[in-house]
């Protein structure tokens, strides 16, 4: 692209023809305020925030939508770009609920910010915000219509990125608001409660559901044995609650916190991990020498499980039965750990810290019950973590760091990148093919599944069998992979899919801002994780192996399919 000359405040800056000049604007450090604008959807600009003034323009232009043009010149703090931003700001806000003080995004809110720099205090105009109801009919996420800016981020997130379409644009002019089909309740319509829309919300419309009662409760209940697991995305991701870098490893930190609380026992869900390994691994390699259902689906992202459970029922036998690492400890915890430990099964407290609010629907699915009580009792985002630790007044960065307790808290790199997209696929490979070749892999790095990528494919040898592997991250990404296998043109005999862009480091629970920039610093702090193990291969976990020797006997044995293995059913 040829690079053309402009003129942004005075400053002379050389860009290539067709950047917006929001983009130009970054190059020489001037910040446009933005609202509808986000780094990773396409270009809106229906919110009018970003205005500039273009010399011989008659009319203000939208920053974000308005290319750059050969000795264009641009103010962006003029008296009338003021002016009209404090306009614009003053009529969201007269259609806002403000009661800041009690949102879930006071202090993380865009729409706040933009205010506070703008200096704007209160609006003069009349306030014509109506009391809507909030919907908070399912187990998952909370909508809040009221504090709703239109903004339509949300819509572009379950539209384009999921495919889902769950939300829409619904009547016009002033009229003109964002809801479900027919305005039903989310619990009533086709949504996977992924939290995509949460992620990109720039205020408190959607947000998860608050349990961080139910949790204290449950510590403060003297007659309860409360144990808590954390998902391998946690450990990257919490520190950006407490203004540490990106990809921050905090995993000490947080044991140590919870310790604090009162939690009976602290242990990882990467313990489980390693098993799902175990069990899918020996699922795939059952449907390949018996001629199974083929391709194999991954079975560990619940928004995936609801997505095709709504959207393609008739590739259900594709999926794994394994349950989630999240559900087969919540069947392990009252069952095996209850019995090792000389506890009544329903005295056993599970909590889980998860980066997904599909994690919240999942723990009360009918089928998650097989240890004869519900597997998972209480779900928290790492951002609920985030707010219950400042709800502790406990400083989480200067306490010492601790580990994980025995048995349920052992676990090796290969679980640890379940967190990223393709690691669930990288370490069944690890343990597949030492277990069908009876060799020891001597590169365990499959590099070609990790990134970002929507998609991505390799073929992995196997001894004398060609495995054709396959990996999405994203709903719309998957539902392009999910058409070649309903089409037969898909030769794969694996296939993992994450419902969220970047798998679980881009969980619609995690902090806020998870731009893909962020995502990749989550994602490198993963594999991190991974190196630094000592044991980097699910089936090299000694406690896992014990677990074979003393309860569960063997990969797909009886109790395996009792208590680690569901099935799914067509919602559509």
């Amino acid at each position: 692209m040829p690079k053309v000359e402009i003129n942004i405040d005075g400053v002379n800056v050389l860009v290539e023809e067709g950047t917006s000049i929001l983009e130009a604007a970054k190059m020489v450090n001037v910040r446009i305020p933005t609202l509808c604008y986000h780094p990773d959807q396409a270009v809106k600009g229906s919110c009018r925030v970003c205005v500039v003034e273009v010399e011989n323009q008659r009319n203000l232009v939208a920053a974000c939508c308005t290319p750059v043009s050969k000795g264009m010149k641009i103010k962006t703090r003029s008296k009338k770009v003021r002016e009209a931003r404090r306009t614009i700001l003053n009529l969201i806000l007269a259609d806002h609920n403000q009661e800041c003080l009690a949102c879930v995004r006071n202090g993380n809110c865009e729409l706040q910010n933009l205010c506070m720099e703008l200096n704007i205090r209160d609006t003069k105009l009349e306030k014509i915000n109506k009391s809507l109801p909030i919907d908070n009919s399912n187990p998952s996420i909370v909508r809040d219509e009221s504090k709703c800016i239109k903004c339509g981020r949300c819509i572009t997130a379950c539209h384009e990125v999921q495919g889902v379409g769950a939300i829409y644009n619904i009547n016009r002019g002033s009229e003109m608001k964002i809801s479900t089909p027919l305005n039903r309740k989310l619990s009533e319509v086709a949504c996977v409660y992924c939290g995509q829309c949460i992620n990109v919300c720039p205020v408190g419309a959607i947000y998860e559901k608050n349990d961080i009662d139910k949790v204290w409760d449950a510590l403060e209940d003297g007659r309860k044995h409360v144990v808590v697991q954390i998902a391998p995305a946690i450990r990257v991701s919490l520190g950006e609650e407490f203004e540490q870098d990106p990809g921050s490893i905090v995993t000490g930190n947080i044991v140590a916190f919870l310790k604090r609380i009162g939690f009976n026992k602290v242990f990882d869900t990467n313990f489980t991990a390693d098993l799902t390994i175990i069990e899918e691994g020996h699922e795939l390699l059952h449907r390949l020498n018996n001629g199974g259902k083929l391709p194999m689906f991954t079975s560990c992202s619940p928004g995936w499980v609801r997505y095709i459970e709504y959207f393609y029922p008739e590739l259900l036998d594709n999926v794994s039965s394994c349950k989630s690492p999240q559900q087969m400890f919540g069947a392990l915890a009252k069952s095996y750990y209850a019995e090792k430990e000389g506890l009544d099964p329903k005295d056993v407290v599970v909590v889980s810290i998860m980066p997904c609010t599909a994690k919240k629907a999942e723990a009360v699915r009918k089928e998650m019950n097989d240890s004869g009580y519900q597997d998972v009792d209480i779900v928290l985002t790492t951002r609920e973590l985030g707010r219950m630790i400042k709800e502790s007044r406990i400083q989480i960065n200067e306490l010492e760091e601790e580990n994980f307790d025995d048995p349920l808290g052992i676990s090796t790199g290969a679980a640890a990148i379940f967190g990223a997209t393709g690691g669930v696929m990288e370490a069944a490979l690890r343990t597949v093919y030492e277990v069908v070749t009876k060799e020891t892999l001597e590169n365990i790095d499959f590099k070609d599944l990790r990134g970002l990528a929507g998609s991505k494919e390799a073929t992995v040898n196997v001894g004398d069998l060609e495995v054709n592997v396959a990996v999405a991250n994203g709903l719309e990404n998957a539902r392009k992979i999910l058409d070649l296998v309903k089409e037969g043109k898909a030769n794969y005999h694996f296939i993992e899919i994450m419902c969220c862009p970047g798998g679980c480091i881009g969980g619609g629970g995690q902090p806020i801002p998870g731009t893909n920039e962020v995502k990749e610093k989550r994602i490198e702090a993963i594999y991190n994780v991974d190196t630094l193990s000592e044991l980097r291969k699910s089936h090299e976990n000694p406690v896992v192996n014990i677990l074979y020797e003393e309860f569960l006997k063997e990969p797909l044995g009886e109790k395996s399919h009792k208590l680690l293995h569901t099935h799914y059913h067509s919602r559509s």
